[in-house]
């Protein structure tokens, strides 16, 4: 095809999908995107940042409005948006790695299915893990000098995406006891703060929002970043924080972990389901293709802000954003694990924690 027929070809395609955008018109309406977490988490941090410029690029300006649905590590949520059927296009939903990682486990909690849901949008994100002065003042690059510290943990509980801190400080032989049943992330940092916690993490978005403010105050002491994935599939370091070193790092720098064999293996595989692909806006099944194509062309819209990058980078951190077919593209790649790495976490699972995946 030559490239005048090719701009033809494009151009008229252009027109065949402008009539559909335009017949979907949320004028007056308000969208709700519900979120399976309580309102301090990172989750909360991300539907919150991109609600606005979603209302900003959806024809007609709707109101979006992010509402809260936490309960059993977001399964509650994700239950109740397995059973809604699309109506009018005002209902959008917000999974994250503590959505996936059930699903991924055979959880008996899991009553939802991923291939139901239309993915329209996906970020990656990352997560810091911080720790008090004083446990943080033996932090040397290595956790050599902290497996001898009991430390304690807010957790919204082992199979959510809780799993890669638990499972990391595992890895690197510290003793880390997890408190089980906070609903988000921000109550885990609320726990930090109160010293009923002396070791914590957040996802990106959360440690810019809130627990950068405590280690300004010096009252917490940041120990590393999960990492981030290069073009090759490597752990490197979080371009987010690119000061920080990458668990790998402390791993590689710490006697007795080790960055290869089925134990790192197994890391590395719920890492990339829970982070490069972490956050995913979804639509309920059965919804149109003109609404899905709306949606698409929105998230398009706001990825394409002369502004975008520097006001992401600054409340969600720097990653990238996929949009239409390359969310759908970024949720095959969150919700698979091979059989060796399940199994692995299986196991470790009911060792660690007495949790038995039925």
């Amino acid at each position: 095809m030559t490239m005048k027929k090719l701009a033809i070809s494009v151009a008229a395609a252009a027109l065949m999908t402008s009539p559909a955008l335009a017949e979907v018109d949320f004028t007056g309406k308000t969208i709700e995107w519900v979120i399976p977490f309580s309102e301090t988490g990172g989750s909360a941090k991300w539907a919150n940042f991109f609600a606005p410029l979603l209302s900003q690029e959806l024809p007609g300006n709707p109101t979006v409005v992010v509402k809260f649905m936490p309960g059993a590590g977001s399964t509650k949520g994700a239950n109740w948006f397995q059973e809604q059927e699309h109506k009018d296009g005002t209902l959008l939903f917000g999974s994250s790695g503590s959505t996936q990682f059930p699903y991924l486990l055979g959880d008996p909690r899991v009553r939802y299915e991923y291939s139901d849901w239309i993915p329209v949008m996906a970020t990656g994100t990352g997560g810091v893990a911080y720790l008090n002065p004083e446990d943080g003042a033996k932090f040397d690059g290595s956790a050599n000098g902290l497996k001898d510290v009991d430390l304690i943990f807010g957790s919204q509980g082992a199979t959510g995406l809780d799993l890669v801190p638990l499972l990391a400080w595992q890895l690197l032989g510290m003793s880390v006891e997890p408190v089980f049943g906070i609903k988000g992330r921000g109550d885990g940092r609320l726990m930090f703060e109160r010293g009923e916690a002396t070791i914590d993490y957040q996802t990106s978005s959360g440690y810019l929002s809130g627990a950068s403010d405590l280690v300004d105050a010096g009252t917490a002491v940041p120990m590393m970043s999960w990492g981030a994935l290069d073009e090759d599939g490597n752990i490197v370091r979080d371009p987010t924080f690119p000061d920080m070193p990458s668990f790998k790092e402390v791993c590689a720098a710490t006697d007795g972990c080790e960055t290869e064999g089925v134990a790192w293996d197994a890391w590395k595989a719920f890492f990339i389901s829970g982070y490069p692909s972490q956050k995913i806006a979804f639509l309920p099944k059965g919804t149109p293709q003109d609404v899905i194509d709306t949606y698409v062309a929105a998230f398009e819209a706001v990825r394409a802000r002369p502004d975008f990058a520097e006001i992401s980078s600054n409340e969600v951190g720097e990653y990238p954003m996929f949009v239409g077919e390359g969310a759908v593209k970024a949720t095959a790649e969150a919700t698979r694990v091979t059989p060796e790495a399940k199994a692995y976490v299986i196991d470790w699972l009911q060792s660690a924690y007495g949790v038995t995946i039925e």
